[in-house]
């Protein structure tokens, strides 16, 4: 990583903004096409004895928008995701991936374009089900966008921490906090239309470097402001587990098997990419590479054993951030 503070700032300072937000936006929001949400056909045999009907619910970590091949325009969704691996990797009997770019928890109930409410995939008789929304409810594209705008302009110092502080308390914060009930209602809806599926609550992955040490030009944050949204992801990740605890269901961490391979890392060793991508991932998100160890977070976790099939099994990720 060249350290050219000053050049980076100069050359790319006016166009990060503009940039990163029709990035994001296209990432949010794909746009329209004929190409239906649908169940992704029958895998044949069975899993650990049992065949498995299997659910993925979520929002781009999930999805993986820009990764080869695209299946799904409308939702940005890839058939090398995480969910797509896991279904591959288990044999289930059928899966339904509902993963869709943009999407919040109201989308669990409403539809994006083509893709029915996500909720809608799930039966009496579904067996498995994956879960990884909250980052939009909090406003995740908003906040790389504003954070990367303040931090052309002041590389090393914390504006964006500045930013959302400025009223006495941490916005962000507040936004998990607010997020919290958002999920728990997702995840009563689950236990109410598939009472006897196993629920996996998938956390995050590892978005900035762990030590905290930035990367400017390359993740136009201010240098300060790398600890703080570390510091912001680790807490969202922890009320997702806590939320998922709560409500008798698992928790798979994806922040440590992630951790140092994020957006800050050579091409090469990074999963995560950064804000002008290399790979084909949309920005501040898992390449392929990336969701392939999401997947295997997932299938280390199923293959524990931790919880059981009536989805009352706590998880065992490891919680980062707050308690």
């Amino acid at each position: 990583m060249t350290n050219d503070r000053h050049t980076g700032k100069a050359a790319s300072g006016r166009r990060w903004p503009v940039a990163i937000a029709a990035a994001l936006g296209g990432c949010a929001l794909v746009a329209a096409s004929t190409v239906p949400a649908a169940a992704h056909g029958k895998a044949h045999g069975k899993a650990h004895g049992r065949a498995t009907d299997y659910v993925s619910l979520g929002d781009s970590y999930t999805s993986g928008p820009l990764i080869p091949d695209q299946v799904d325009t409308n939702c940005a969704r890839s058939n090398r995701n995480y969910p797509s691996v896991v279904a591959a990797a288990r044999g289930v009997a059928t899966f339904k991936d509902m993963s869709c770019g943009g999407a919040t928890t109201e989308h669990m109930w409403t539809a994006q374009g083509t893709n029915d409410p996500q909720l809608s995939a799930l039966r009496r008789d579904t067996d498995l089900v994956t879960l990884q929304i909250g980052g939009n409810d909090m406003g995740f594209g908003t906040i790389i966008a504003t954070c990367a705008a303040l931090g052309a302009q002041e590389p090393t110092g914390d504006p964006c921490r500045r930013h959302y502080t400025a009223s006495g308390s941490d916005e962000l914060t507040a936004a998990i906090d607010r997020t919290a009930p958002k999920v728990a209602r997702v995840l009563k809806a689950v236990h109410a239309k598939a009472p006897h599926a196993r629920v996996l609550v998938v956390g995050y992955p590892d978005l900035l470097p762990d030590d905290g040490v930035g990367c400017f030009p390359t993740v136009p944050f201010g240098s300060k402001d790398f600890p703080y949204l570390r510091d912001t992801e680790k807490q969202l990740n922890s009320m997702l587990r806590t939320v998922a605890e709560r409500h008798h269901v698992e928790y798979v961490d994806t922040y440590g098997p992630t951790r140092g391979h994020d957006m800050c890392k050579a091409p090469e060793d990074r999963w995560i990419e950064p804000l002008q991508p290399t790979s084909p991932a949309a920005p501040a998100h898992p390449n392929a590479k990336g969701e392939a160890v999401m997947a295997r977070a997932v299938l280390d976790h199923l293959d524990k054993g931790h919880g059981h099939e009536h989805g009352h099994g706590h998880g065992n990720g490891h919680g980062h951030g707050r308690h």
